[in-house]
């Protein structure tokens, strides 16, 4: 092991012990604490990580996966990701405030610095990619004075910054994509259009920079795996244009926008499969290029659970009566308020329109009546709206409620409106999970992925035959 993770960073359990079993015994202690009140409780189920990586390397095997540290900057992720040997994908510069660096548990006010508490943990700069094609001046300096010399560039402006500020910096173009059908349109703001892109590697030349290579970025939750075919094709003409100017390009980085939870639209495999599909195409295995992925979702999503308390409840009826004795026959609708909200830890209810799903640490009775409830954030907004049309049974100040699928882009976000701004995360991982982490076991052909890395919560099982989907050629440019 390269000793960046060690068994008392995390609880060991035994296997048939869940996530919810751990949450019970957390809530329960919060719950008669008198201080250190924390707005949520998350388990992090680190077995889950080294699941999906080993995952990962089976259906993607020329790949080498980054991780994207600004979807979830905890320490227990990073450390888990360094000791599988993943390089990290970084976009800011330095922390806004310090904290102490303990991981068992850990608590958590504002957002994390990502070169820097990278490095912190001991991942060399050569295993960090700067990605963000737009960055500050300060950002460029800092990957220069640390050693961080792989850079993204999308603009001529960029461009002459780093000219200036980080002229050793090796340089990935980072080219616009077809992602009209994703969640998230990220060739709205980033990515050179191909017919842009022999200008900005004539200008790179001119200025004695070093284009290495050619990145893309699809977009979350496009439900097209051929996008990525047609961006490999897309990305082997710009390598032809490089090659023309006298830019000795060798990285591939097909981004991110992988699927981290099971029953999305496309599945890991199929998407893996045209992946490899356009790679035996345009970059065949031997070509002297080295491919990359920069992946967020994929890993921590379902890794986390999350508890969070219930701080106020009002009773609220439809329409309200004239007489009193009617009031107690109308129909009743719950207004339960929440530690945290949209402006926090749900903030995905406004950026990725999802749903959460509360579930009860108690299963309620079958004769206990059901109400119709809402459940909103603390702060004094009417966005503040976590889910409605629920059907609960009647619950209590001081009562949690848990939600899975919990770890992409929920523990970075600083609440700005309300709230005790707060949570604290206990990391667990299987001793089966351990053993296979610190002997990097992967699942021989007759050994299952199941019982190497089985989630702390349910079940696993590898997925049905992969699909291989048709080939694209490049686009040409006007």
């Amino acid at each position: 092991m390269a000793g960046y993770l060690s068994e008392s960073d995390f609880v060991m359990v035994e296997e048939g012990f869940s996530t919810r079993d751990l949450l019970e015994e957390l809530t329960l202690g919060a719950s008669q604490a008198t201080t250190g009140k924390v707005a949520a409780l998350f388990v992090a189920d680190l077995g889950a990580v080294v699941r999906k990586h080993f995952c990962f390397l089976k259906y993607l095997p020329r790949v080498r996966p980054f991780y994207t540290v600004k979807c979830n900057s905890s320490l227990g992720v990073l450390k888990v990701l360094a000791e599988l040997g993943l390089g990290f994908s970084c976009a800011s510069k330095a922390p806004q405030a310090s904290r102490p660096w303990g991981l068992l548990t850990t608590t958590f006010g504002t957002s994390q610095a990502e070169m820097e508490l990278v490095q912190h943990i001991g991942v060399p700069a050569s295993k960090i990619i700067c990605a963000n094609p737009c960055k500050q001046i300060a950002q460029i300096k800092y990957a220069a004075k640390h050693g961080v010399r792989l850079l993204s560039f999308d603009n001529e402006v960029e461009l002459a910054k780093v000219v200036k500020s980080h002229p050793s910096a090796k340089m990935v173009l980072c080219i616009a994509t077809q992602d009209s059908h994703s969640l998230s349109h990220l060739s709205l703001r980033f990515g050179a259009s191909l017919k842009s892109c022999r200008h900005l590697l004539e200008n790179a030349k001119k200025s004695h920079v070093e284009v290495v290579g050619v990145s893309f970025h699809i977009g979350s939750g496009c439900p097209d795996p051929q996008a990525y075919a047609q961006s490999i094709a897309d990305a082997r003409l710009v390598f032809q244009m490089g090659a023309e100017l006298g830019h000795t390009m060798n990285i591939l980085d097909l981004g991110g926008g992988f699927p981290g939870l099971e029953g999305a639209k496309v599945r890991f495999e199929e998407i893996a499969s045209v992946i490899n599909s356009a790679l035996d195409l345009y970059f065949p295995e031997g070509c002297g290029v080295d491919i990359l992925a920069k992946l967020g979702r994929y890993y921590v999503s379902s890794a986390f659970t999350v508890a969070v308390s219930i701080v106020a409840k009002k009773e609220v009826l439809p329409e309200q009566p004239g007489r009193e004795d009617e009031t107690s026959l109308a129909p009743k609708t719950i207004v339960y308020h929440l530690d945290e909200g949209v402006y926090g830890i749900f903030n995905s209810i406004l950026f990725d329109n999802t749903c959460p799903t509360p579930t009860l640490q108690k299963k309620p009775s079958a004769d206990q009546p059901l109400y119709s409830s809402s459940l909103w954030g603390p702060a004094v907004d009417g966005c503040d709206r976590v889910a409605e049309g629920l059907w609960l049974p009647k619950l209590h100040v001081g009562d949690w409620l848990v939600f899975d699928n919990m770890g992409a882009y929920t523990m970075n976000t600083k609440s700005l409106l309300g709230g005790t701004q707060a949570y604290r995360i206990t990391y667990a991982m299987s001793r089966l999970a351990w053993e296979a982490l610190r002997g990097q076991l992967l699942p021989g052909e007759d050994q299952d992925t199941e019982d190497v890395c089985k989630p702390l919560s349910c079940g696993w099982e590898i997925t049905d035959t992969l699909c291989v989907g048709p080939v694209f050629t490049p686009a040409s440019i006007m």
